[in-house]
């Protein structure tokens, strides 16, 4: 049984990364030496290193999500790859669609093998995603919940780039695209493992909404990092402002607020950014977001508690719940 908090990242990553590692091995040697500078396991010249990596948030919910339906959380081993897989593909393509050039404190993937191989990378993860998946005896019915993941990650992204093009946007839009964009992958990983289990479909159900609320919650969170989190945790401070963003926090100021709209949603200099921050607490956008993040980590407890599963796995999902709902900012 996967422990609770912070051993349950651990055993994810764990149980994870060796699979991971060996799904790499498929991929081209070009791809995969993208692949694996991305995710932190060698440096530019292909040698080993232990890099910062990601959180395995997603891939921890699809265990769990397989233990949530009785079964080991080995039997939804292939989920949490998938998921994982498909969540960097989105890295790899953001980065270069935002031109962003540090990811976990190193040069981004696109800065270091040029955007085409970046670019390319991340549609070999995909690929890839799809493949091992469809390896598991259950495999195409999880198959077809992934790839409904995909495609609202792709609509919440192309809302979100056109967000770039709009003066205003609605904390009601905003909150729609988030809801797409990171919710629809949450919400797939926290049901996956339950679904390659064989669960019941209540349970399924119930895991789903549970990570859709919880994908919308935890990009609140991230919004709120993106303005007012430390410099240590995002790179920049005041980042999302100096990148001219149209976050969360920023289009409900703008709502309260639309003299604004001549500061907020355009790129600023670092000075300017820390006078925009204090415009978007002082027109509410701090607050409004704060209680999204907390109205959502409800709800998705809500809905977990509409099911019977195993006491001790439930403790799992509401503390993972919690680590990622209630970080600093």
């Amino acid at each position: 049984m996967i422990t609770a908090l912070p051993g349950i990242l651990e055993r994810s990553r764990a149980l994870v990364v060796p699979a991971l590692r060996a799904a790499l091995d498929r991929l081209h040697p070009r791809m995969a030496a993208v692949g694996s500078y991305h995710l932190g396991f060698t440096d530019p010249d292909g040698r080993p290193v232990d890099a910062p990596g990601g959180k395995y948030v997603r891939p921890a919910l699809a265990l769990l999500s397989s233990e949530a339906a009785g079964a080991p959380a080995e039997e939804g081993l292939a989920g949490a790859v998938a998921v994982e897989l498909v969540h960097d593909f989105s890295l790899l393509h953001d980065d270069v669609m935002d031109g962003d050039e540090q990811r976990r404190h190193r040069p981004t993937a696109w800065r270091v093998f040029g955007e085409a191989d970046a670019v390319l990378a991340g549609d070999a993860l995909l690929s890839l995603a799809f493949e091992v998946l469809l390896e598991h005896p259950r495999g195409p019915a999880a198959l077809a919940r992934l790839n409904r993941a995909v495609a609202g990650l792709v609509s919440g992204q192309a809302d979100d780039l056109g967000f770039e093009e709009r003066a205003v946007v609605s904390p009601e839009d905003c909150r729609e695209m988030t809801a797409c964009k990171t919710g629809a992958l949450l919400s797939c990983s926290a049901a996956i493992g339950a679904e390659l289990a064989g669960g019941r479909r209540d349970l399924v159900d119930a895991l789903a909404g549970f990570g859709a609320h919880l994908g919308v919650a935890f990009q609140a969170v991230d919004d709120l990092l993106g303005i007012w989190g430390t410099e240590e945790v995002t790179g920049k401070p005041h980042g999302d402002l100096v990148r001219g963003k149209k976050s969360l926090p920023v289009c409900a100021a703008l709502a309260a607020d639309p003299s604004l709209a001549g500061v907020l949603g355009r790129s600023l200099e670092p000075d300017a950014a820390a006078r925009a921050a204090a415009a978007v607490e002082a027109a509410g956008g701090r607050d409004y977001v704060r209680s999204l993040a907390a109205e959502e980590t409800r709800a998705a407890l809500d809905a977990l508690a509409r099911v019977d599963i195993p006491i001790q796995v439930r403790a799992e999902l509401e503390g993972l719940a919690a680590f990622i709902t209630r970080r600093e900012f």
